[in-house]
């Protein structure tokens, strides 16, 4: 197994940051080249599925995962979400966590511990993968951020 950890502070409360983390579907907005589809009546807490499908045209995987961790951020609390990835291509588990670090900013650590098919590929392209999946992550994580911001910053206009 390969293991990585991107991390990104977000100028937004904990709260809001958790709210959009948690929302599935806009991971397809931040993650180039996947679309996220929930496949469980209720996308929150433990138990809920999904399945991330990447693709460059007609060439792709699915990357079906189901949250096995669900502890949103409280009072001095840390928020916790983890996911159990369940592929053929890739396997393991993700996690991340939402930490204030004051009413207005927050920390986002994510990481993932994972195989990828076949599992051979995975030793050797091992630090290749860590590398790549801590950039990855970093990218997407601020694009996210930079999504929540400017939602707490658009004002509606009076008619």
């Amino acid at each position: 197994m390969t293991r990585f950890v991107a991390s990104v502070e977000i100028a937004a409360p904990a709260s809001a940051v958790w709210d959009r983390l948690v929302d599935w579907p806009a991971h397809s907005r931040w993650v180039p080249l996947t679309t996220v589809t929930v496949h469980t009546v209720r996308p929150d807490g433990v138990g809920a599925r999904f399945v991330g499908r990447s693709h460059v045209g007609p060439v792709g995987f699915d990357d079906p995962m189901e949250v096995t961790e669900w502890s949103p951020p409280g009072p001095h609390r840390p928020g916790r979400c983890a996911v159990r990835k369940l592929g053929r291509v890739v396997t393991g588990w993700a996690a991340f966590d939402v930490a204030a670090i004051d009413d207005a900013r927050s920390l986002v650590v994510w990481e993932e511990e994972i195989d990828i098919a076949p599992r051979s590929l995975t030793r050797p392209f091992g630090p290749l993968i860590r590398i790549a999946g801590r950039i990855a992550f970093t990218a997407v994580l601020r694009t996210m951020g930079r999504e929540v911001v400017a939602g707490l910053t658009t004002r509606p206009t009076r008619a």
